[in-house]
């Protein structure tokens, strides 16, 4: 399949995707203010530097896309460009072998992690009643 954008022009298209402050997180963000959960941001401290970071229940939170962390479950977690399959695959690969790099890491240190999948966005009256009660000591959030 022949790209209908230039190098130059496909370049600065995937030079505007940015990892940070994604439709998904944001959800998050906001269910999590609104019941009163205060939480850091991209903490460069912690190993994977979590997209969420509750000190006060020791818990951080990723926030992740299947297609890009490779959810089984997922449609879109299976799919695959068609061309420069061995460059994808290698990208892939790295992605969900640093995802359980961090989560060891993260386990070390006695934080509870979570992996919040974009798709589960379809869902947030379920979330909003999981969150409605404050969590406990190794209380799951999500």
């Amino acid at each position: 399949m022949v790209d209908c954008f230039s190098k130059s022009k496909r370049s600065e298209i995937m030079g505007r995707i940015s990892g940070k402050d994604t439709k998904p997180e944001l959800v998050i963000r906001s269910l999590l203010h609104c019941n009163g959960y205060r939480f850091r941001l991209h903490r460069k401290d912690l190993p994977g530097k979590p997209d969420l970071c509750l000190p006060k229940y020791k818990t951080v939170i990723f926030v992740h896309g299947c297609y890009w962390h490779r959810h089984k479950k997922c449609k879109k977690g299976q799919s695959s460009p068609t061309t420069n399959i061995e460059f994808w695959k290698e990208k892939f690969a790295k992605t969900v072998k640093r995802d359980k790099k961090s989560k060891t890491e993260l386990g070390k240190t006695r934080l509870e992690c979570i992996d919040y999948l974009g798709m589960r966005n379809k869902k947030q009256r379920i979330i909003r009643r999981k969150l409605a009660k404050k969590p406990q000591k190794n209380y799951y959030i999500i």
